[in-house]
């Protein structure tokens, strides 16, 4: 949705207050009944009727519904309604970088916790609030690749795409280093600024090619840090049943598959490029040498990026919900002349 049309920056509080109005309904239709029964037990009908003689019930019932009104425009601010745009100037200094994750079937692994992929997407978004400055991009693949989300500034973009980033992204089994490489490569345009890829794998290279691949992007001066998820000793892995229950994922035998962490095609990959290779033991650890790459203050081109923003108009719901609260707190529910008639009779005669 374009920020032009009515939409909520933080819908999540509409199913709260729908909850909240159904709560604070309940309750007064409790309190109602639980009223009734205490003037059942106080009293006879007669007597009951002159006691009430003085109570408007039209008053209560259209302070219960301020009440209510007030409260849902309450949920309709804290949701942050906007229509309408701005820009923000957004000013980045830093290089390209390229992400490739492996969204393989052998990243469901559990040799590190709570799974290859999802330690792999954890690192990535730690990184980009650790130490991103310039344009970041990724690219996801298994025995294919292509480009999720192109280089940009938009940092929230991009997140939003590591985010969705699963075992079904790409529908080609395997796993194909190689094209993974060719198409980072490509999502890079012609010029001085650096390039560099970032390979978070297993590296289980089926097609045995990646090294190949590797040696051409070097010519072009490509950099290729890779960062292997997983361990040695390899972990079977899981995936989810016809039933809903995990089980271990079969070769063409019937076999249960285990998926090892390849160092060595990882570490060839990055050595050929001028790059380094890590082991991800740790959310952070395994991309501080791209942070410190990147730190380099000779490689930092400025870029300007303008983010567009919807504006707030939460202050109208929340004037309104403010205005009616004062309303209802200056509404009696006594008919004042039936008040002081009943309290003229109530006195004792001297």
């Amino acid at each position: 949705m374009t920020t032009h049309t009515l939409h909520f920056a933080s819908p999540q509080w509409l199913w709260i207050t729908a909850l909240a109005l159904f709560g604070t309904g309940a309750l007064f239709w409790f309190s109602a009944k639980a009223r009734r029964r205490q003037l059942a037990q106080f009293a006879d009908p007669a007597r009951r009727d002159a006691l009430l003689a003085s109570h408007s019930k039209v008053m209560r019932v259209v302070k219960s519904t301020l009440l209510i009104i007030s409260l849902l425009l309450v949920g309709i601010a804290l949701a942050r309604p906007q229509w309408g745009e701005t820009e923000e100037r957004v000013d980045r200094k830093g290089d390209d970088v390229v992400f490739l994750m492996d969204a393989s079937k052998s990243m469901l692994a559990t040799d590190v916790t709570p799974s290859r992929l999802d330690r792999s997407k954890m690192a990535v978004l730690d990184f980009l609030r650790r130490h991103a400055g310039g344009r970041v991009g990724l690219v996801a693949f298994a025995g294919d690749a292509f480009l999720q989300c192109p280089l940009t500034l938009d940092y929230d973009a991009f997140e939003e795409s590591i985010r969705d980033l699963d075992t079904d992204s790409v529908l080609v089994p395997g796993t194909d280093i190689a094209s993974a490489l060719f198409a980072g490569s490509r999502a890079f345009e012609k010029s001085e600024r650096r390039k560099i890829l970032v390979l978070v794998t297993d590296g289980e290279d089926l097609q045995r090619i990646g090294i190949e691949a590797a040696k051409k992007l070097a010519k072009d001066g490509v950099v290729v840090f890779t960062v292997g998820v997983g361990t040695p000793n390899g972990s079977q892995i899981q995936v989810q049943g016809r039933g809903g229950e995990m089980e271990p994922l079969r070769d063409e035998k019937g076999q249960p598959v285990t998926s090892r962490l390849d160092e060595p095609t990882l570490r060839a990959i990055a050595e050929t490029t001028g790059g380094t290779y890590r082991r991800m033991e740790t959310v952070a650890g395994g991309l501080a040498d791209v942070a410190s790459a990147l730190k380099d203050p000779l490689s930092r081109p400025a870029a300007v990026f303008r983010k567009r923003l919807g504006i707030d108009r939460y202050r109208w719901p929340l004037a309104v919900a403010i205005f009616l609260l004062v309303g209802e707190s200056l509404l009696r529910t006594r008919r004042r002349k039936v008040a002081q008639t009943a309290d003229r009779h109530a006195q004792p005669i001297a």
